[in-house]
């Protein structure tokens, strides 16, 4: 009888986990986030890949913009074809290289104060990422390439993070998105890209983190993990499992306001579920042989 009784029970679970799975997937709406937390959204790394597409999708969805990036020919772009696009949406750019140096961030996060001075500013995704050139063992990583990671990933989102947050606490309304990696969550490690995968980490934890800190103020905090999207970063082309740009940012979007933490992309779900039926050991070892013939890939390119 116990076990029969213990059977019924993971049969039970399981088949909740799956329906909560596909009305998360499927059937639940997306927030009208504009009337739920402000009509100005800010976004970071908005001149390319996931950041663009997110800029486009929030003003297809009737929010102004706040873009930030380190070209100001790319930016200058991005806002053309969004208002080209939406032509009711308002956009202010700010040229902020994430990577610079310490005068730098200062004088960047400066600029982003006084951008959202004043503005309803609702939203903040801080998609802005970097990794290494390619695959390397710790100890040949250029010392400017792991800082420029460490810059843009940690300090960078946590500065700005820092400057929105308090107008959002003030008026009892925000959201704040961070973009974490499916090689600090869903992987037991990341071989041959070692920081990369630890700011990650560091951005996963800090959103839950701070998510608890600010739900007393209405202001949700989360963290999206995608795994492989088709960008320049990435440097893979999109399938059945790797999304477009334009794919994961709908999804991502539609989840805003929901989980602390969340796998917006389906089929990103799905190979999340299945990495969790293999043991670490299994998932090492498969990393660690992916990132040697990467490793050898980029050293024969250059």
């Amino acid at each position: 009888m116990a076990l029969v009784v213990v059977g019924l029970h993971a049969i039970v679970v399981s088949v909740a986990t799956f329906l909560i799975w596909l009305y998360r997937s499927f059937i639940r709406p997306g927030r009208d986030l504009g009337r739920r937390y402000g009509k100005w959204a800010v976004v970071t790394g908005a001149t390319d890949g996931i950041g663009r597409a997110i800029a486009h999708e929030l003003a297809r969805q009737g929010l102004h913009l706040v873009l930030i990036g380190r070209n100001p020919r790319r930016l200058s772009l991005v806002c053309k074809e969004v208002q080209k696009a939406a032509p009711s949406c308002k956009v202010r750019t700010v040229v902020f290289d994430l990577a610079g140096d310490a005068p730098e961030m200062s004088r960047g996060v400066a600029s982003v104060t006084a951008a959202v001075e004043g503005l309803d500013v609702g939203i903040l995704v801080n998609n802005a990422g970097a990794t290494y050139p390619g695959a390397a063992y710790f100890h040949e990583v250029e010392t400017r390439d792991w800082e420029a990671v460490v810059r843009v990933n940690v300090e960078a989102a946590t500065r700005i993070t820092r400057a929105v947050v308090p107008a959002m606490v003030t008026k009892r309304r925000g959201a704040i998105v961070n973009m974490g990696s499916g090689s600090s969550v869903i992987l037991p490690a990341f071989p041959f890209y070692a920081v990369y995968a630890a700011s990650k980490a560091y951005i996963d934890l800090f959103s839950q983190s701070v998510s608890i800190e600010y739900k007393q103020y209405e202001v949700d905090l989360q963290c999206q993990i995608p795994l492989y999207v088709a960008t320049k970063m990435s440097r893979v082309g999109d399938s059945l499992f790797v999304p477009s740009p334009q794919e994961y940012a709908e999804a991502g979007v539609r989840c805003i306001g929901y989980e602390a933490r969340c796998v917006p992309y389906w089929r990103h779900s799905v190979q999340c579920f299945l990495a969790s039926l293999l043991p670490d050991f299994a998932l090492n070892a498969w990393r660690l042989r992916v990132g040697i013939r990467k490793r050898r890939e980029t050293s024969s390119s250059t």
